[in-house]
């Protein structure tokens, strides 16, 4: 991205002194009734027969009264919906005539969560943004079954008035995410314009913009090449609501690419049984290097979802390497690097982040 294109992007985020054109107010169109909204539990529709195809979003925003299209898509997003007994994770996907539509409502949860006084590893705070060293075991965002012991929680409670406010309300402005059992870099915006800029960053994925994510992971066996570039549609797995999967991408798979790079190899017999990967991002999927990793047939130690198929190659191992992959609670992902230019002030920042020392005395126990 060249300074002219930078300066212009911080200036329409940040600093941009045109007005846009007042726009005259429209007529407001009269509310459509609504039933009363869903209670937790399973809920069943199904699209009456010689009814044409519609979009699945348009259909339950009419079949199930109460329900808003951006709520549909969170509750397809979170796997809670599906067709004819197959999870969907595209809430434009047509529903046909005949077929059967359940959505599971999870329990309510409070509008705004609360702060709690959680330890965090700060590694950079301005006015702007706020860049954690996230442990693993943390969950990012309040959802079902974690609504409290978060990440946002922590940081309502560490920000305080300094977060000027995301859309109007005065929370902190979460642009990416790292899985529950995933540790490493994480940044997070404190004010509205933080949050927009960072937002278009992590949307561009490095291609026009400055923007480096790099990964270190400890994986099963080794890739078949020193490095590549895994070009894989992942979609939500046709069955397993907690799992993605590598799809095509007629069957609602998005695009994804990750690079990777193998730094070292763990041999036994002159067998590999394990490698160090680095792996790159160049879009941002849910459980993107899981999924890419034991599509091609190295996945991440200690992963619960996409490694189970690998336990037995743990008696391979060295003997400490063996008690400590048996004590592994998380798998073995870190997100080491973090660079960016910052949002407000154009400043390149570049972060760090070592091993964790569970991962990093894995690493040595394999190299035995």
């Amino acid at each position: 991205m060249n300074q002219h294109a930078k300066r212009r992007y911080q200036h329409e985020v940040f600093g941009s002194k045109t007005r846009p054109k007042p726009v005259e107010a429209e007529t407001p169109a009269a509310p459509k009734p609504v039933g009363p909204p869903l209670a937790p539990g399973r809920h069943e529709f199904a699209l009456e027969e010689g009814a044409p195809a519609e979009r699945l979003d348009r259909f339950l925003a009419r079949a199930a009264g109460g329900l808003s299209r951006t709520r549909i898509q969170g509750l397809v997003e979170a796997g809670m919906v599906a067709i004819e007994q197959r999870i969907v994770d595209d809430s434009g996907v047509k529903v046909r005539a005949g077929q059967t539509i359940a959505i599971d409502m999870p329990e309510p949860a409070a509008a705004e969560p609360e702060g709690e006084d959680i330890p965090l590893r700060i590694v950079f705070e301005d006015e702007h943004l706020i860049v954690i060293d996230k442990p693993a075991g943390l969950v990012v965002h309040p959802a079902a079954g974690h609504e409290s012991g978060t990440l946002v929680n922590a940081l309502i409670a560490h920000c305080g008035e300094s977060l000027s406010g995301i859309g109007g309300v005065k929370r902190p402005g979460i642009v990416h995410r790292l899985d529950k059992d995933t540790s490493g870099l994480l940044v997070v915006a404190k004010t509205d314009a933080a949050h927009q800029g960072l937002s278009a960053l992590f949307a561009d994925h490095g291609r026009e913009l400055n923007l480096t994510r790099e990964y270190v992971a400890l994986v099963w066996g080794a890739p078949d090449r020193p490095a590549g570039k895994i070009d894989a549609p992942i979609g939500r797995h046709p069955s397993h609501r907690e799992k993605q999967a590598v799809v095509r991408e007629e069957k609602n798979g998005r695009f994804a690419i990750t690079h990777f790079a193998v730094e070292r190899v763990f041999k036994i017999d002159k067998r590999p049984v394990a490698s160090l990967v680095r792996c790159h991002l160049e879009t941002g999927r849910t459980h993107q290097i899981r999924v890419h990793m034991a599509h091609i047939g190295a996945p991440v130690i200690g992963d619960p979802l996409y490694a189970q198929g690998f336990r037995t190659k743990v008696g391979l191992l060295p003997e400490r390497a063996q008690a400590l992959v048996a004590g592994l609670r998380r798998q073995a992902l870190h997100a080491a690097s973090l660079g960016f230019d910052h949002p407000a002030t154009g400043e390149p920042l570049m972060f760090e982040s070592a091993l964790p020392a569970e991962l990093a005395a894995l690493e040595a126990a394999l190299a035995e």
